[in-house]
């Protein structure tokens, strides 16, 4: 069976398709003011599509069809991408952000690859799959998991005995998640008592209306909310 030989013209009509995979992702996650945005996937996928160009082009221009190993470079470019991902991802005190970003470019890599191998096909439907994902899934995602940070949450009492458990039902109320409770049994100079309270604070709650709604209960005089390292 003849090889099919790559020339110039379908060079540069893959690399144009890895340029437009590498867009829409990148576009996606610029639109989010993620770290890694429309740049970045563009040159990660247009990159990957030159890597798997030069994989499939080296064996044949030096006779080397029969010999040669067209994925080599694929896959280092595959366990490669891995440094690049780790940069996305930040870890701001006890919350992590940038995993889907991170894993957006091992996404791209792989689009770019199998762009330049000449899988058109199963490349567009990996892009959109892989756009549906992040736009369409994003909606689902955080309306069945909405979205928390872990914070420490201090509340001082004016009582010595803290009223704990109308604190808790207002949390609760609130969407808030308990993990832990510290109660600290040092008066403080007013003679009321602290606890702190480890926590899982919904990006969708208002701070405002939480605030107010503990210290209408009228026996807490002081709210803290800090991060948790």
């Amino acid at each position: 069976m003849d090889v099919p030989i790559l020339t110039e013209v379908d060079m540069v009509i893959r690399l144009l398709a890895g340029f437009a995979a590498g867009g829409i992702i990148g576009f996606e996650r610029a639109s989010r003011h993620q770290v890694a945005g429309l740049r970045t996937h563009i040159l990660i996928a247009l990159g990957s599509t030159l890597l798997m160009i030069l994989s499939i082009w080296i064996p044949q221009e030096f006779n080397m069809l029969k010999n040669g190993d067209p994925g080599r470079i694929a896959a280092q470019v595959v366990s490669g991408i891995g440094f690049l991902g780790a940069g996305a991802i930040l870890r701001l005190g006890n919350n992590v952000k940038g995993l889907t970003t991170a894993a957006s470019l091992w996404f791209v890599a792989a689009v770019g690859l199998a762009v330049g191998a000449g899988l058109f096909f199963a490349a567009a439907i990996a892009e959109a799959m892989g756009l549906f994902t992040l736009v369409a899934l994003d909606v689902v995602e955080k309306k069945l998991f909405p979205a928390e940070r872990n914070k420490l949450l201090e509340l001082t009492f004016k009582s010595a005995i803290p009223d704990t458990r109308k604190s808790l039902e207002i949390l609760a109320s609130y969407g808030v998640r308990v993990q832990s409770i510290d109660v600290d049994q040092t008066l403080t100079k007013g003679g009321g008592s602290r606890i702190r309270l480890l926590v899982g604070l919904p990006t969708t709650t208002d701070l405002q209306k939480l605030s107010k709604a503990l210290k209408e209960t009228g026996n807490i005089e002081r709210i803290e909310i800090k991060e948790k390292y």
